[in-house]
């Protein structure tokens, strides 16, 4: 049933980590009532409870806190491994969610997810905010009008530095059996539990956190919803400790004819965020750069030493906005039971080329797609 505009929903936080807390402020600032926070981790959960309104009740589990009726909608922020149960769970108990990317860990997850969903009838929004933002709304109508011409290279890149794990050391209980879930089975690890977007078991590392973003703007602007294959490569990991690389590349192949080459170089220097990441659409005729906080359009001039654009927009610190805008989206659709901009389909899709990457960093294959039995193959 629709909610009356006037009506107040109730929500709650599962994983109150840094991204939780930020989220759980966003969702109360915007008229929410966050009743409830969850967390396996002691300290997390205290720190969710002192950002969360007045008293939001603690849950330790999950699946006690989706007994509670009263609640209208889950956030979900925790690490990748457990966003498609406790998506799957919570629909199943009649919420609506709003999970951070990336959808899931595994491609089968992400189709169980999608059968969840569309079964319970419930509304739920990916974390890709971008498809919220107004800024790259705009640069989608330019990417619409047809002034690039035939788009046969994407080119994009996310650039940052880290330079080691965080060290820390648990400052309280943690209930570490239920934060592995269906992972393998490990001694209590500190070093795993916060930096655990390091590891396999847990995540894809920061190819999968940031290209989330990347491939899904450029899955939305090229209107693409599969791929053909995908090619990684990469250094070996150059932050101690860690599994996954924090320098590498992946190259998609698309049905509809077009590359796209994604570039992460996290022990590169540092850049502003106006600056630290590009989709550079590369058209016949122009070329659309589009920026975290800025756009441009650059027209076709061989004779131009220095290439200048034809249209520019650039609005540092604009990017806070996406997150409450896309915010507003999920909170609009789960009054109106409309679809809201980032579906479970689209994080589906997105999904499907990050496990393709990480299959091809592990094996050193190229992957293909099987659309028709929704399934990746060694080449």
């Amino acid at each position: 049933m629709a909610l009356a505009a006037q009506d107040r929903i109730r929500g709650a936080i599962i994983g109150a980590g840094g991204r939780g807390r930020y989220l759980t402020g966003e969702f109360k600032e915007i008229g929410v009532e966050m009743a409830a926070v969850c967390d396996v981790y002691e300290p997390n959960l205290q720190a969710g409870l002192r950002v969360a309104s007045s008293g939001a009740k603690p849950y330790g589990n999950y699946r006690r806190l989706l007994d509670d009726k009263s609640l209208g909608i889950v956030v979900i922020a925790t690490p990748d491994h457990w966003h498609a149960q406790m998506t799957i769970d919570a629909v199943q108990a009649g919420k609506d969610v709003y999970v951070e990317k990336p959808l899931a860990h595994t491609i089968e997850d992400g189709f169980r997810m999608i059968e969840a969903v569309r079964r319970t009838r419930r509304v739920v929004q990916v974390g890709t905010q971008r498809r919220s933002f107004d800024l790259f709304l705009e640069g989608k109508k330019i990417m619409d009008s047809g002034v690039l011409g035939k788009v046969r290279l994407v080119n994009s890149w996310w650039y940052n530095h880290t330079a080691a794990f965080r060290k820390a050391s648990l400052q309280g209980k943690l209930d570490w059996t239920e934060w592995l879930g269906n992972t393998e089975k490990r001694d209590l690890s500190p070093e795993r539990f916060f930096n655990w977007y390091w590891f396999w078991d847990y995540s894809g590392g920061l190819l999968v956190g940031q290209a989330a973003h990347v491939m899904d703007a450029i899955h939305w602007f090229m209107n693409s919803t599969h791929p053909v294959a995908v090619t990684a490569s990469a250094v070996r990991p150059n932050i101690a400790g860690a599994e996954v690389p924090e320098t590498c590349t992946m190259s998609v192949e698309y049905p509809e004819g077009y590359l796209a080459v994604f570039t992460l170089g996290y022990q590169a220097m540092r850049y502003a965020a106006i600056n630290d990441q590009m989709k550079q659409f590369h058209g016949s005729r122009a070329r659309l750069d589009m920026g975290r906080e800025s756009y441009a359009l650059f027209r076709e001039n061989p004779k131009a030493v220095d290439l200048k654009p034809e249209s520019e927009v650039r609005r540092p610190d604009a990017f806070n906005g996406a997150a409450r805008a896309h915010i507003r989206n999920f909170l609009e659709c789960v009054r109106t039971r409309q679809d809201p901009n980032a579906t479970i389909e689209m994080g589906q899709s997105t999904n499907i080329v990050l496990c393709m990457a990480m299959e091809s960093l592990k094996t050193g294959r190229r992957i293909q797609w099987n659309q028709q039995a929704r399934r990746m193959e060694r080449v």
